[in-house]
């Protein structure tokens, strides 16, 4: 009896103690109004903390040439700490790509606002979702899920993603994969080929000088 009780007592403490990991695995709540930084006081802080400006690029910007990302986190935007709550803007040329990745920490809720996508992401079952997005649709990648988005206007197209999170993390699956110094040998039995063919791929992702 002594013995199951015991069993029983650490259960519960694993199971409560798994809880309170999914419990935190998000932004964590803040008992102020806001987060200063270390170097700031609250006497010095104004409206100029709230505001970000790093967006104004935008404006009048020629078309983009490659894939680009232009973020609001919390690295770029310190007010955003504590908020749980950031921006992307993200601009494709036509017939680019933001290759598959993930972000751990929250959901995307993705607003096109030019332009054509097509999207999509896979589930924990290896089920693909995807769509075409046109101006004006809204599309949801779900947290943690691998996903892409590509471009197939033939023009620009333009979209903004909201994260519940001041820091989402971008997790690129090319990047993470053949960049980050995983073995050969390793990579090559894991994509059933040779080492030549990961050394290839390898090289493609490689930054151009």
């Amino acid at each position: 009896m002594a013995t199951n009780t015991v069993n029983h007592a650490l259960l519960i403490l694993l199971v409560a103690s798994a809880a309170s990991h999914i419990a935190y695995a998000g932004d964590p709540d803040i008992l102020s109004d806001f987060i200063i930084p270390s170097n700031l006081s609250q006497a010095n802080v104004t409206g100029t903390f709230f505001t970000y400006t790093g967006m104004r690029m935008l404006i009048n910007a020629d078309p983009p040439k490659t894939f680009t990302v232009l973020k609001a986190t919390m690295e770029q935007f310190p007010a955003l700490n504590g908020q749980s709550v950031s921006y992307a803007v993200l601009l494709f040329p036509s017939g680019d790509v933001n290759p598959p990745h993930t972000h751990p920490r929250s959901a995307e809720l993705l607003f096109l606002i030019y332009g054509s996508l097509e999207v999509g992401f896979v589930d924990t079952t290896n089920k693909l979702y995807t769509q075409t997005l046109l101006a004006g649709d809204m599309f949801v990648f779900p947290k943690g899920l691998v996903h892409y988005q590509y471009c197939i206007s033939n023009d620009t197209a333009i979209a903004i993603s909201a994260f519940g999170s001041a820091s989402a993390g971008t997790v690129s699956v090319p990047a993470s994969v053949f960049t980050s110094g995983v073995d050969d040998d390793i990579l090559a039995k894991s994509f059933k080929t040779d080492v030549a063919t990961i050394q290839k791929i390898k090289a493609g992702l490689a930054p151009k000088a």
